[in-house]
């Protein structure tokens, strides 16, 4: 009998719980479906790939043959070929284990004396890509469309001086990093109007919204003229202050604005506050900690030519602010030199040009941006031009043959 109750005690207990296990199933379903899906853009976004780590092995090289003094053949080198229009999603696609082989060099046996030397491993990569070995030292660069990088050396085969054994080819993780190649980089803080801009001025389609951080990867555009001649812009995700501590998206994109010929920066007059936890910095302290964020990561980056855009000049108030600062704009090095020491970039970037706009009502100013961009990159090619060819000149002078000279 006392079997019976705890038997039956037991079984109440299984089924209770078992009742309070389907109802938390049935609730976080329902509330499953309630829930928002994941905005379809934050998914696509997300697979943006710019940085991949890989290992590569290249071939050993063949054995020698000590009786006729043979040689065993080098072994296969492994060789990137940079590729136009190949994304690194394409790389990873077609080597999903990430790590790439050559052969080994061929034996020298009595038949063969000089033994084959092993096939090289060729792999196409994206142009734009830098590598680095394990230990962050820079191996190369592929700027150009088919220029080739030996990234693995194969070993030398076996002969006489290594005792007719064929040498290990170099085996080592390396990281790729892709550079977006651009015309123009835009630069400057969440929600300026950096993919308004893109979008009125190109043919990208960015995401545009009226909340922080729309831009979570590299956007491309390409500005198209009426006599056919093309400029691409790169949009980067925004900076914010402390982005050189890995604070919001931190410095990561940086490197995409690195081969750009122009920087674009892009600022809201009204300023930009994060949220109310944050302190509101104005227009003109938006320009100067741009400035810092960019020194930070690169200093090379504040000689680059570059051009300011204040924009959102419809807004209620906007001339007012901008006659304020616009003699501050015109003499940054003077007013860098009034903020503390942790905004006080140590070097003020120099603009070529300074325009206000209205990127999203205002297609004049808009056309007045792609006019400026083209005229100022054709202004400074010529200059680069003309310092490549006096520097040539300059040694071809040093060069040249002279005469005796009378003392």
């Amino acid at each position: 009998m006392l079997h019976c109750k705890y038997y039956t005690i037991s079984t109440m207990f299984c089924f209770h719980k078992n009742l309070l296990l389907q109802r938390i199933v049935r609730q976080y379903s329902s509330s499953k479906k309630d829930a928002k899906p994941i905005r379809n853009y934050l998914k696509q976004n997300s697979k943006f790939l710019d940085s991949l780590r890989i290992h590569v092995k290249a071939g050993t090289g063949g054995f020698g043959f000590p009786r006729y003094g043979g040689e065993g053949g080098k072994g296969g080198d492994v060789c990137f070929v940079a590729t136009e229009g190949m994304t690194l999603k394409d790389f990873l696609k077609k080597y999903p284990l990430k790590k790439l082989r050559a052969e080994m060099g061929g034996n020298s046996h009595s038949r063969r004396i000089l033994g084959q030397i092993g096939e090289d491993k060729k792999v196409n990569v994206p142009t734009g890509i830098t590598v680095y070995d394990d230990k962050n030292v820079l191996i190369g660069e592929l700027n150009e469309p088919d220029s080739e990088l030996i990234v693995g050396k194969g070993g030398v085969g076996g002969n006489k001086t290594n005792g007719y054994c064929g040498l290990k080819g170099e085996s080592k993780s390396i990281k790729l990093e892709l550079k977006l190649i651009a015309d123009i980089g835009l630069v400057g803080f969440p929600n300026a109007g950096k993919s308004t801009l893109l979008k009125a001025i190109s043919n990208a389609k960015p995401k545009i919204a009226s909340y922080p951080f729309t831009t979570i990867r590299p956007n491309i555009g390409v500005m198209t003229y009426d006599d056919l001649r093309q400029i691409s812009m790169a949009d980067l995700p925004g900076l914010i202050e402390g982005a050189h501590c890995n604070i919001g998206m931190g410095h990561r994109f940086l490197r995409h604005v690195e081969r750009t010929k122009l920087l674009l920066l892009v600022v809201d007059i009204n300023g930009f506050q994060l949220n109310p936890k944050h302190q509101f910095r104005s227009c003109l302290d938006t320009v100067v900690l741009l400035n810092k964020e960019l020194e930070l990561y690169k200093e090379e980056l504040l000689d680059k030519p570059a051009m300011l855009i204040i924009n959102k000049m419809d807004t209620e108030g906007a001339n007012e602010k901008y006659l304020e600062i616009k003699n501050q704009l015109e003499h940054l090095d003077d007013t860098i030199m009034s903020y503390s020491d942790e905004i006080k970039p140590s070097k003020a970037i120099k603009f070529d040009k300074i325009l206000k706009i209205s990127a999203k009502d205002q297609p004049d100013d808009v056309q007045r941006v792609k006019s400026t961009v083209r005229e100022l990159l054709d202004i400074n090619e010529e200059l680069n031009n003309n310092i490549e060819y006096k520097s040539l000149k300059n040694i071809k002078e040093q060069l040249r043959e002279r005469g005796p000279v009378l003392i």
